[in-house]
């Protein structure tokens, strides 16, 4: 792994676009198996029956202990902090000083003055960045995914349940009756011998609970709930499918982190922050200007996490900013006729559209496609796949929020024109594929009766 500092690299090349248009550094992976049966039925059970996604291996964890732990926490997120005690869980976002989005993740609060914060690197990064330019009173342990983790297992297993029959798996695993759980709260139970800390929440906007504890525990609670789903239509789901869950919940996994600006802190940090922590950009969009890359939590959905009951990081210009976003998320349907063209292509002579590789057709950690309107740019289409219980090809996306009515008729452009010098990138040409404006969540379930509890 280089060792070379982000704004070397920049220096190197010439500008951020370059850097992350053609860099080496793949989409994210998810280092469990692709598929347990098939990705189509492993989907389908999160609708129908039960799916079982290990989440042990693909995210990263930081680790914060100590009497400025919350203060830390507090300086860098958007999010309220009032009321948030130990067992309780909430979507952490970050901004830079300007009110652009540097990332997300979960945060847990185990223990009074111990937090673990789980996601991508980005906005774990941001926050080591501040601990270690800061007087914080905090320790940090930082245990990276298992993709490149050096040594030894995750320090903890982690174990999704979701969907329609999640419950009775549990009270069969458990012996018990499920105690009431709030949403995004934890709550302990008692699988093979172990205590098992939950999370009430559900990746695919089914109903669900994260469990996790210690690493050598693991496998005894797995066996545990496998033997527990074999009466109520437990599969275990692979890396494929659950790479898709997000699109039917709504969740935007991997925005560009906006930290290329002029900005000083954004200077320092790039100096602090090693290059090959960035991911690729790919997709149509073409501007040469970095910030036309970026995003709001406006932008994806993000507004009921800003609070302004705190001072922050990018809070004055958020609060400018909320006076009139100017930008929606959505999904986007993709027209099932274009597809089929697109997909097609691949079969005549070439060069035919980029490749659609199913389930989850982003190339890139950092997906960037155009969406028009009447041949204008209108928003960003972000991240992209097919959802085999809606048999439809979807995106979520950010639109102008004149065009975010549902049953707007849209465009996508699939594809790089010119071709960028990413490896995962063939030759081909970008695609038009219409696409119709649909409400997000897409999935009618987790739009009505799972997120209204």
């Amino acid at each position: 792994m280089t060792s070379e500092s982000l704004a070397a690299a920049i220096a190197r090349v010439g500008n951020p676009v370059d850097l992350l248009r053609n860099t080496a550094a793949r989409a994210h992976t998810f280092p469990v198996a692709a598929e347990f049966s098939n990705w189509r039925s492993e989907q389908r059970a999160w609708a129908e029956s039960c799916a079982l996604l290990d989440q042990s291996h693909h995210m990263t964890d930081l680790f914060l202990e100590g009497p400025d732990a919350l203060k830390l926490l507090s300086d860098l997120a958007v999010n309220t902090f009032a009321n948030f005690g130990v067992n309780k869980a909430k979507q952490f976002v970050a901004v830079n000083p300007s009110g652009q989005l540097i990332g997300d993740a979960i945060l847990f609060h185990l223990e009074e003055e111990l937090f673990d914060l789980v996601g991508h690197p980005m906005v774990i990064d941001w926050v080591l960045f501040h601990l270690d330019r800061g007087s914080y009173r905090v320790t940090a342990e930082r245990d990276e995914n298992s993709a490149v983790r050096k040594f030894g297992p995750p320090k903890f297993y982690r174990y999704e349940l979701q969907g329609p029959t999640a419950a009775a798996v549990l009270e069969q695993a458990t012996g018990a009756a499920l105690p009431e759980t709030k949403f995004f709260n934890m709550a302990d139970f008692r699988i093979a011998g172990h205590t098992v800390r939950g999370l009430r929440h559900g990746m695919a906007g089914q109903p669900g609970f994260e469990l996790f504890g210690p690493w050598d525990e693991g496998e005894a609670v797995l066996g545990a709930l496998l033997e527990a789903g074999e009466g109520h239509g437990l599969l275990r789901a692979g890396a494929k499918a659950y790479s898709t869950a997000n699109l039917e919940s709504g969740w935007v996994p991997a925005p560009i982190p906006a930290i290329f600006g002029d900005d000083p802190l954004l200077n320092e940090y790039r100096e602090w922050l090693r290059a090959s922590a960035v991911g690729a950009v790919g997709g149509s969009v073409d501007s040469e200007d970095i910030e036309d890359y970026y995003l709001t939590p406006y932008d994806i959905g993000y507004d009921r996490n800003v609070k302004f009951d705190h001072d922050f990081v990018g809070r004055e210009a958020l609060e400018e900013l909320a006076k009139n976003p100017p930008r929606s998320k959505v999904t986007l349907v993709w027209n099932n006729d274009d597809v089929t063209e697109a997909l097609g292509s691949l079969l005549s002579k070439g060069p035919g559209a980029k490749y659609l590789d199913l389930p989850k057709i982003r190339y890139a950690l950092h997906q960037e496609d155009m969406v028009l309107c009447g041949g204008e740019q209108i928003g960003v289409s972000l991240d992209c796949g097919y959802i085999a219980n809606e048999r439809a090809m979807v995106s979520l996306a950010t639109v102008a929020k004149d065009y975010a009515t549902p049953g707007t008729e849209v465009t996508v452009v699939w594809g790089e024109e010119p071709n960028s010098a990413k490896p995962q990138v063939e030759e081909h040409k970008s695609w038009k594929i219409r696409a119709t404006v649909a409400p997000v969540p897409f999935v009618q379930f987790a739009r009505t009766n799972y997120r209204s509890k």
